[in-house]
């Protein structure tokens, strides 16, 4: 049984979650940080140095990072497929747009967006700041945009792979948040193909209104 650190409304965590289930495999989520607390610990120091979820343990293993778990669990437990290849060319391609998801999307839209729009008061807000994250995050969606344009239903074609996880876990909350919006359509089509899939449901599509700032807005 695979053990997973991180509160449930934790966007990586979700993220990791999404590939547990569509993996199709076992697994025990403990509450761990916001509210909940045991950051700090030296037990769960011992799982990740950096106090941050989320976690895993598997057996006397423990990954932290969500990419690197992802990849563990789709190399240990996967069947080869397409979620995450195993022929070098093929998970090449699903590695660039999973790290590119990771450090360049997602980074422009949580900390820069999120946090200021959901979790600060209106009041303590930068809304030129926030406004220029909002731009500067629509550029890149653009990119995802142009890359699903060919008409395929997942971002590198017909099948869900770990780079869908990784762009895609964002998204609830990016069209959920009140903020102006460009239309892009293919991201808008590949958004409601997630809605469709029971696991997106269950994980990523995650009340997040405990962490809101009653003031925000």
């Amino acid at each position: 049984m695979i053990t997973v650190y991180g509160r449930a409304t934790s966007s990586n965590v979700q993220a990791v979650m999404w590939g547990i289930a569509e993996m199709g495999l076992p697994c025990n989520r403990l509450d761990y940080g916001h509210s909940f607390g045991g950051l700090d610990t030296s037990e769960f120091r011992a799982l990740s140095p950096h106090a941050r979820v989320p976690v895993i343990r598997d057996g006397d293993l423990a990954v932290f990072e969500s990419c690197a778990i992802l990849r563990y669990l789709a190399s240990q437990y996967g069947d080869g497929g397409a979620f995450w290849p195993t022929d070098p060319k093929s998970r090449a391609r699903v590695d660039m747009w999973a790290e590119w998801a990771k450090t360049e999307l997602c980074a422009r839209f949580t900390v820069p967006i999120f946090w200021p729009r959901v979790r600060t008061a209106a009041a303590k807000r930068n809304q030129s700041a926030l406004d220029q994250a909002i731009s500067d995050f629509q550029v890149h969606l653009a990119r995802v945009d142009d890359l699903l344009a060919p008409g395929q239903p997942f971002l590198l074609g017909s099948d869900l792979t770990m780079a869908d996880i990784i762009a895609g876990h964002i998204l609830y909350r990016w069209f959920s948040i009140d903020v102006p919006r460009l239309r892009f359509p293919h991201v808008e089509a590949w958004y409601q193909r997630l809605t469709d899939r029971p696991a997106y449901r269950e994980h990523v599509m995650v009340d997040y209104s405990v962490l809101a700032d009653p003031e925000a807005g």
